[in-house]
């Protein structure tokens, strides 16, 4: 690849690194741009909210949540390539000969340290699905179905990324942080699954009416 970050790089070379043999990037950066893309479909519905006098009582809401998500939508792009950097050590650990002391430890710390991105990604991910309920309940309604392709997809980078986090925790020695992280994660997809499904069905039910 060239010097650029994979954010920098067109979709179709970004698409084409991504089948290739390469390690990176993988399950995890494609997530964090699953969920930047998301976060953006919210985005669109809120900028084609935004100023119509139909929509003047979730002025204020909504022009919030827009800065939100421009937030939220930068750090998971960023997420893209620390996904890629943080797969970079645990690679060079297993890379380690099996007789060399304290090669177990280097390998755990790399696995924790590779869990940080997957679990950002999905804090982020959750953050955009509680916006993209809002942008669909309360935003243009010409503009509805970006809002509940939106909740899909962002629902899609959710569980993507705690399938990069669960391969990781399986690994581990640490049994009780394992364990304790993998209650976190489950949370999440409960919790903020349920919500992206109940936008994905608001939207449905108002199209078909």
């Amino acid at each position: 690849m060239t010097g650029l970050t994979y954010t920098e790089i067109s979709c179709r070379d970004f698409v084409r690194v991504l089948a290739s043999k390469e390690p990176v990037p993988g399950g995890g950066g494609a997530a964090a741009l699953v969920g930047a893309i998301g976060t953006a479909l919210g985005q669109m519905v809120g900028s084609l909210t935004s100023g119509k006098k139909k929509y003047a009582d979730a002025e204020a809401e909504i022009s919030a949540l827009m800065e939100k998500c421009e937030d939220l939508k930068r750090q998971l792009l960023d997420q893209v390539d620390a996904d890629a950097e943080g797969f970079r050590p645990l690679a060079e650990a297993y890379g380690i000969p099996k007789d060399e002391p304290g090669r177990e430890e280097i390998i755990e710390a790399a696995i924790k340290g590779a869990l940080v991105v997957p679990v950002r990604i999905m804090e982020l991910s959750c953050e955009a699905i509680e916006a993209a309920d809002v942008f669909a309940r309360k935003g243009s309604k010409l503009a509805v179905s970006d809002a509940g392709c939106a909740a899909v997809a962002l629902k899609a980078a959710l569980e993507a990324a705690s399938l990069n986090v669960f391969i990781n925790t399986k690994l581990l020695k640490d049994r009780s942080f394992a364990k304790r992280l993998n209650t976190k994660v489950d949370g999440m997809l409960i919790k903020y699954g349920a919500i992206a499904d109940g936008t994905y069905n608001f939207v449905r039910e108002s199209l078909l009416v």
